[in-house]
């Protein structure tokens, strides 16, 4: 206790930097993976082709792809930018599944009467189709999320700095109080990350709450209010 009293400044700036290069990594994920999931929704033919190999993705070792990826790309390995392409690379993996399943979750009649009532299919996306997919893609979000900033850890393997130098500094010193602060600020900040991503899911799909209330009717009261 008396080492993350005296070190809480370390631990603060660590906690900082660990969370912005997460932060990154997920909104760059969540960018990739909605095209990519309406790609793999919309077109049946890449449907499987498309979630095998971004599942793919989510096998590869941590370790090794951040080092592989600096001998393709040709940065440092020890750059923020190497860990930041990786963690994204693993979000998309989790996301472009859920952004696809999320859509297939949509009543296509609720389409049909988008369609009827005159929307394109740009505007129909973002209006009703995404909205009402939303819990879904919200709910693998979240775990992209959180498995985003645990990984991030690794990191500190290939000389990036953040909350994973708590760990081996510690072990290599056989501090064990520098070890759980490091796993502390790692757990908070997922809590923290999850926490606020559900709030926001609430505030902006606050049909999601009237659990009570059918389905295809919730859509149905989501498309009126859109138009």
């Amino acid at each position: 206790m008396n080492w993350i009293v005296d070190n809480l400044g370390l631990i603060l700036e660590l906690t900082g930097i660990h969370l912005q290069q997460s932060a990154i990594a997920i909104v760059l994920g969540f960018v990739l993976s909605v095209p990519l999931g309406w790609v793999a929704w919309r077109y049946q033919l890449v449907k499987g082709p498309v979630i095998v190999l971004t599942g793919l993705l989510y096998t590869i070792p941590s370790l090794a792809l951040l080092i592989l990826l600096p001998s393709v790309a040709g940065y440092p390995a020890r750059s923020p930018v190497n860990l930041i392409i990786g963690l994204t690379i693993y979000a998309v993996a989790i996301l472009v599944r859920a952004v696809s399943d999320g859509l297939d979750s949509v009543d296509p009649a609720i389409r049909q009467s988008a369609t009827a009532m005159g929307y394109g299919g740009f505007r129909r996306f973002w209006t009703v189709d995404f909205p009402l997919a939303g819990p879904v893609v919200l709910a693998g979000l979240r775990v992209a999320a959180v498995s985003t900033i645990s990984l991030a850890t690794v990191g500190i393997l290939v000389g990036v700095t953040n909350l994973g130098y708590l760990f081996t500094n510690g072990l290599q010193r056989r501090i064990l109080a520098e070890v759980f602060a490091g796993v502390i600020a790692v757990v908070v900040i997922a809590l923290v990350i999850d926490l606020l991503l559900l709030l926001l899911g609430r505030a902006l799909m606050p049909w999601t709450r009237a659990a009570k209330t059918p389905s295809a009717a919730r859509q149905t009261a989501t498309l009126r209010a859109a138009a």
